[in-house]
């Protein structure tokens, strides 16, 4: 039984230490194509925590859940595309 608990406990740290660089996440591209005028302070700070301040304007990002979640909340006022 303890020999069947090691080779687990062994399995999940070479598990957890295995290098993540096949696991990277892609990049997106957001750009901010309509006014934040007349919109909600939230929809505002969020434009903000993007990096987008004028139209037009292009910032990239990591393609986390995070991101991920601002930009839903601006979907209206922002475009997205993946970049490379």
């Amino acid at each position: 039984m303890l020999k069947l608990l090691r080779s687990k406990e062994v399995f999940l740290w070479k598990k957890y230490l295995k290098d993540k660089s096949r696991n990277k996440m892609g990049k997106i591209k957001v750009t901010k194509v309509r006014s934040a005028i007349n919109r909600t302070q939230n929809q505002k700070r969020i434009l903000e925590a993007l990096g987008l301040k004028k139209m037009g304007q292009t910032v990239e990002h990591e393609n986390t859940p995070n991101i991920l979640g601002m930009v839903n909340k601006v979907k209206h006022l922002v475009s997205v595309e993946e970049s490379k």
